[in-house]
């Protein structure tokens, strides 16, 4: 008896641990990762593409392809009209007048204030050395294109004559505001002034901007 129990034991275990064989095989095969979702693991490659297709497939706005479409009609449609452009010139050409006036409303930021127009009145009022500037340099710059080794000589010592005048005219047109405006505008900054007020004198008068509204010898 104990020979056929030992014996049926053993037979036992053989057999349960051929079940145990055969149903622990896939799992062996199968990675955890694999058998735990159920599905193959996907390669790197695959992985990386599926998510770059994701990405650029997607839109910021959250609305599909058709949008675009949508939103170029919407564009298309907010054209500006022949009237819409007529007023725009209407007003680009008001506005300039207004600053060929001196206008304040119409005015840049670089031209407005008390300051600069005391400037431009004190510059506009006079005829000084500066204003026939550019007519000077014209004038060297075609003797430099004639290539006259005679007229050439000169162009040196007039270009150093013209520097000294328009640096001493500066001075002169400093002092001069800077007394007018302690006088009139006491209080008032005046950073700035003595270069725009140069910087007005050297333009020839008919280009100045805004256009001059005294002449040369008039009182303000």
């Amino acid at each position: 008896m104990f020979r056929r129990s030992s014996g049926g034991a053993a037979e036992g275990k053989a057999a349960d641990s051929e079940a145990a064989q055969s149903q622990g095989a896939p799992a062996k095969d199968k990675p955890s990762a694999e058998a735990a979702k159920g599905r193959p693991t996907p390669k790197r490659s695959e992985a990386e593409r599926n998510r770059y297709q994701s990405i650029t497939g997607s839109t910021t706005s959250g609305r599909g392809p058709g949008s675009g479409s949508s939103s170029g009609s919407k564009s298309s449609g907010s054209k500006a009209t022949p009237e819409d452009k007529a007023r725009a010139r209407s007003e680009r050409e008001r506005r300039t007048a207004a600053m060929r006036r001196g206008e304040e409303w119409a005015l840049g930021p670089r031209d407005r204030g008390p300051i600069r127009k005391l400037a431009r009145d004190y510059v506009d009022s006079h005829r000084r050395p500066s204003e026939y500037y550019m007519y000077v340099l014209l004038l060297l710059l075609v003797a430099l294109l004639s290539r006259n080794a005679k007229l050439n000589t000169y162009v040196s010592p007039l270009v150093l004559v013209l520097v000294v005048i328009v640096a001493i005219d500066a001075y002169l047109i400093r002092r001069a505001l800077m007394k007018l405006a302690a006088e009139r505008y006491p209080g008032e900054s005046t950073r700035g002034m003595t270069t725009y007020a140069v910087m007005r004198a050297l333009q020839i008068r008919r280009f100045r901007m805004p256009a001059p509204r005294l002449k040369p010898g008039d009182k303000f």
